[in-house]
């Protein structure tokens, strides 16, 4: 298995030059990580893995507010590392404070990770999926473009990058605020944008799109379809979307079936019907985990 820091951390790059649209799914865990780095169907792949702060606080049984620091999601990083291959985009939340950014970017850079998405929020970080029910405080966009230009310089090599997630839909802001954001971070040096929003029918997706690829055709564009989950690939990469990510889709599906599990044992009084109808042999897990250190 060769996932050398130098050889890895260019992967993502190299990807998008080649098929220019891709995949990502997340992975939280050595165990989410085999799936998604093993998992092939009529010749489909993931092209690389999303490191959820969302996924890898709920793990950990946290509130998805920055409070599971950097040295733990580090750690996170690391146990999917041993046992994959793929590029790793880092979901970084806020960024943090600028000086605490700016180290941290040279140690993602040093392991070997391709890419951090970054949030332009401000305070105490809600996650977006709860739109207007909380309050979202979006930051101050040159102060959020300064981080990203800071983040810029601290780098060592032109593989690691850096991607601007604009939070103006999710605060209720209109698309004139969300351009302008987006005009903002690509002149201070952001790789890419992610744009997002809570709202289900992704027209807000859609029309941002439209414009900014107009005017960038060639800045990565990146979009995560949980809410507007209706769209398949081939239409959001029509509209201009290069990077498509499925956030938390391994964790929701595996939450369910756990749920499934605990509730049949406690009213059968016994594992055999669970076990028999809700679970896989550990044999089969213990070959994927075999297969990968092969």
């Amino acid at each position: 298995m060769n996932n050398l820091p130098e050889i890895r951390r260019s992967k993502l790059k190299k990807i998008l030059h080649e098929k220019k649209n891709i995949r990502v799914m997340e992975a939280s865990n050595g165990l989410t990580g085999l799936i998604v780095e093993n998992t092939k169907v009529d010749g489909k792949e993931y092209d690389a893995m999303w490191i959820s702060s969302l996924c890898d606080s709920t793990l950990k049984g946290k509130l998805d507010n920055e409070v599971v620091d950097f040295t733990s999601r580090i750690c996170t990083v690391n146990e999917i590392m041993e046992v994959t291959t793929k590029p790793m985009i880092l979901d970084g939340d806020t960024g943090g404070k600028l000086e605490h950014f700016v180290e941290h970017i040279k140690l993602l850079e040093r392991i070997g990770v391709s890419a951090i998405i970054i949030e332009d929020k401000k305070g105490l970080k809600q996650n977006s999926i709860l739109g207007n029910k909380v309050e979202q405080l979006l930051e101050d966009k040159e102060i959020f473009a300064e981080k990203i230009r800071k983040g810029k310089e601290a780098l060592l090599t032109e593989d690691f990058m850096i991607f601007a997630r604009i939070e103006s839909f999710i605060a209720d802001k209109d698309i004139k605020d969300a351009l302008d954001r987006a005009e903002t971070y690509v002149n201070a040096g952001a790789d890419g944008i992610m744009i997002h929003s809570y709202k289900k029918d992704g027209k807000e997706i859609i029309d941002f799109l439209n414009v900014f690829k107009k005017r960038h055709p060639n800045i990565i564009t990146i979009v995560v379809p949980t809410t507007y989950s209706h769209f398949c690939e081939s239409e959001l990469n029509a509209y201009g979307a290069n990077i498509i990510i499925y956030a938390n889709h391994l964790l929701r599906s595996s939450y369910a079936a756990m749920i499934k599990t605990a509730k049949r044992i406690l009213k059968d009084e016994s594992c055999d019907v669970a076990s028999k109808e809700d679970c896989i042999s550990m044999k089969e897990i213990l070959g994927l985990i075999g297969d990968s250190n092969d």
